[in-house]
């Protein structure tokens, strides 16, 4: 898949690598810890299957006596009554078999369908702790992918599965019991095939478990492609690189395509090669069967319920066979999901972490040295302060590491040596909640949910009331356009913003960090977007927004950073230049240069 610029330091995106399963007994026992809330449901559903199990056997036992009686009967009319009076019983025991298994099928939805819910509870919920290190370096489809194809996969097993393999150890046991009881010499035929019947199955189950962890990881990365390419589609069209990325495309899918063939492929040979192996035994029981009516005096009634009993005896090993695939697809599905509920989420707060009452702003860096891999270093030695009220902006070429300074504001990372402060108080001794909450930002990229205006703006500080939400509009410069919206500020917003221009959108990602009154404000290339007569609209309403708050601006246009009470200047992780605007154009260096145009700013 093409790599993916990370947004502060230029580091590549990558999946997160699926490995093989290391103890699938573990993998069973979490998955199998939902459950523990549905033991009464479960233990219905057990009797039923069990119920259901019985029912099948006794009616085919009943065949014995009603065959028996037949060849035995005087005259037709007393078969014919005897006849109908076995049928009777057996409709009556098959009857209740049917009423079973209608209830542990409606039982077992339920039990699946609450363990899913938890289950996708707590996957949502761990998702939200992980620190952004985690999406950075995963892709959206193929976190989503663990949503909607793993968990479906795992109800798949919990609905269906579950049940059959109970069922079939109970089938496999009353079976051998009644063929014990007909006749012993055929059921120790049918004992002695049955290793054959096993180590084929389990020959081809080793095979195909790899296969199957590896189709779940092609799913993720087809997943996670089409969303990348969807949501860029607009880029693709205006580079015209259609072409390109159908072929990028057409080898991932082949390669899920040739994954899921060798997975179904052993898969779905699994049950016909368990079934022409005990289709030998039933030969064999036949065979041998007859001559013990000739010579041994065997009944008819009992060969002909053995021959059933040998068919079943073999079915429900070839059910649960030919759930394999449904198990593995289950198993890899659950170590994906598992995998994501392993990663740690963000540290924890410090024990003596503190609130305070209000946040002046006063922010100082000292001396701090940042790698989102220890081994590269983005940022170096960098020292600063800002107070309260003072506009700070970085300028530089991509990958100076002016968003990565940004970024250890919020502590979205740790840094590894030097401090940053907050009115004299390390950020480390902040709870993470509070620091987030006295900080707003505003990105490049705009990000608007499913919801109304007033809604969008209020994701800023939930509490607003609306005549605040109207307040950060008008701040904002964003009032003007959304009155004459169809509905105002109950005007629904679908599709991210797809019903407003960019510079719309942007407007209302501003105004939502003014309703937050948060003390401190970042701003990432916040204008980039916009057009020169929008710019100038939110720098009026910015220039309002940032009195006595401590503002951070990331800029490409150097227009914007003008009025800012110090600039630093960037390259390669090192203040080179700070300044006001005039100090540094006197000085003639980069700054000057990037200003003049002797230099771009990359």
């Amino acid at each position: 898949m093409p790599p993916m610029g990370h947004p502060g330091g230029g580091r590549n995106r990558h999946t997160m690598k699926l490995q093989k399963p290391k103890n699938a007994g573990s993998t069973i026992r979490r998955l199998l810890s939902y459950l523990k809330t549905e033991k009464l449901f479960l233990t219905l559903a057990f009797i039923c299957v069990i119920l259901n199990t019985l029912s099948a056997l006794a009616g085919s036992y009943l065949l014995r006596p009603i065959i028996n009686n037949l060849v035995k009967a005087p005259d037709v009319r007393t078969g014919t009554i005897q006849l109908l009076k076995g049928l009777i019983v057996m409709a009556l025991v098959y009857m209740v078999g049917v009423v079973c298994n209608y209830g542990q099928s409606r039982i077992m939805v339920g039990v699946s369908q609450r363990a899913l819910l938890q289950l996708r509870k707590d996957l949502f919920v761990h998702v939200q702790e992980l620190p952004v290190r985690f999406y950075d370096t995963n892709t959206t489809g193929d976190i989503m992918s663990r949503f909607t194809n793993d968990v479906d996969a795992i109800g798949e097993m919990m609905n269906n599965t579950i049940v059959q393999l109970v069922s079939g150890l109970i089938n496999i046991i009353g079976t051998l019991a009644l063929m014990l009881y007909t006749n012993w010499i055929l059921s120790v035929l049918v004992i002695v095939t049955i290793p054959l019947i096993v180590k084929g199955g389990a020959s081809i189950a080793k095979r195909s478990r790899k296969y199957y962890s590896a189709q779940q990881k092609a799913i993720g990365t087809v997943n996670g492609y089409i969303e990348e390419m969807v949501t860029g589609s607009r880029v693709v069209k205006v580079f015209c690189h259609e072409d390109q990325i159908a072929g990028e495309f057409k080898t991932i899918n082949e390669d899920l395509r040739d994954k899921q063939i060798r997975a179904q492929f052993l898969g779905g040979i699994m049950g016909p090669v368990m079934h022409n192996t005990s289709q030998l035994t039933y030969v064999l029981v036949a065979c041998i069967g007859g001559i013990l009516c000739v010579t041994k005096n065997f009944d008819v009634g009992g060969l002909t319920i053995f021959l059933n009993f040998a068919r079943q005896f073999s079915r429900p090993i070839n059910e649960v066979s030919m759930q394999m695939n449904t198990i593995f697809s289950a198993l890899a599905g659950a170590e994906r999901v598992f995998a994501v509920m392993d990663e740690p989420g963000e540290e924890p707060d410090a024990k003596d972490a503190v609130e305070v009452p209000s946040i002046a702003g006063n922010v100082i860096f000292d001396h701090v040295t940042f790698g989102y891999d220890p081994d590269k270093i983005i940022l170096k030695d960098i020292s600063l302060y800002a107070r309260p009220g003072q506009k700070i902006a970085f300028v530089g070429s991509t990958g100076a590491g002016k968003t990565t300074i940004t970024n250890l504001i919020n502590r979205f990372y740790d840094i590894q040596e030097g401090s940053i402060t907050i009115d004299g108080v390390d950020i480390r001794k902040y709870h993470r909640r509070f620091l987030r909450q006295n900080i707003a930002m505003v990105l490049q990229d705009t990000h608007l949910f499913t919801g109304t205006v007033m809604e969008n703006i209020r994701y800023g500080r939930l509490d607003a009331t609306n005549k605040e939400v109207i307040d950060a509009a008008k701040l904002a410069s964003a009032h003007s356009f959304i009155k004459r919206l169809p509905l105002g500020y109950q005007t629904m917003i679908e599709g991210d913003g797809a019903n407003l221009s960019q510079g719309q959108r942007q407007l209302l990602n501003i105004a939502r960090a003014a309703v937050s009154n948060a003390p401190i404000i970042i701003l990432d290339e916040a204008t980039s977007s916009v057009d020169t007569r929008t710019e100038r609209h939110i720098e009026h309403g910015m220039d309002r927004l940032m009195q006595n708050r401590t503002t951070f601006i990331i800029a490409h246009r150097l227009s914007t950073v003008r009025n800012s009470n110090a600039i630093m200047v960037l390259e390669h992780g090192e203040i080179i230049e700070r300044g006001t605007h005039e100090e540094l154009l006197a000085m003639k260096g980069r700054y000057y240069d990037l200003y003049t145009g002797i230099t771009e700013l990359a």
